[in-house]
């Protein structure tokens, strides 16, 4: 009978423990950006890569400088019409015939690595540049926290990462 009490001791508890982790979709808080080429000619592809170090070297400063996603989608909001033009420019300029589309969408990305992070599926909000028909291969990163968006002028030591766990905890408990 004793057994029987303990086992239910633990059946109740681990129960409870199940009652308390959330049911709703996780939110990542990442902000990731993707380029996608006009074609996958290798001159589209070429050029696609070149609008990443534009997009890149221009507002790296001003994202990493961003404490949490929705600074970083306020800068790039208040940068959007900026950022199209650079970009449009620099297709011009290269004399491509087409221009550029740049958007903020929450839509739905498969599981991906970069370096040691894995980013789950799901759905995500992103930054989409896309070039021309933007039917080619695309290249992607993350925006927030800034993976990809450092400035190597400045000290690393500067980004702020948060605890999923730890946000998840304060929740809970706080």
């Amino acid at each position: 009978m004793k057994k029987f009490i303990i086992v239910l001791f633990f059946v109740f508890i681990a129960g409870g423990v199940v009652a308390l982790i959330p049911t709703k979709e996780i939110d990542y808080d990442y902000l990731r950006i993707h380029i996608r080429a006009n074609s996958n000619l290798n001159i589209d592809q070429h050029v696609k890569y070149v609008i990443k170090d534009l997009i890149v070297g221009e507002f790296a400063s001003k994202i990493c400088t961003s404490s949490s996603k929705d600074d970083v989608i306020k800068v790039v909001k208040q940068n959007l019409s900026l950022m199209q033009k650079r970009c449009d420019e620099l297709l011009k300029k290269r004399g491509f015939n087409y221009s550029s589309k740049i958007n903020i969408v929450n839509e739905f990305f498969p599981s991906r690595k970069y370096n040691n992070t894995v980013l789950e599926s799901g759905y995500y909000d992103a930054v989409v540049v896309n070039l021309g028909d933007g039917v080619g291969d695309n290249w992607w990163c993350v925006m927030y926290p800034p993976l990809c968006f450092v400035n190597k002028n400045e000290n690393i030591t500067q980004i702020k990462y948060k605890s999923a766990v730890v946000k998840w905890w304060n929740k809970i408990f706080n």
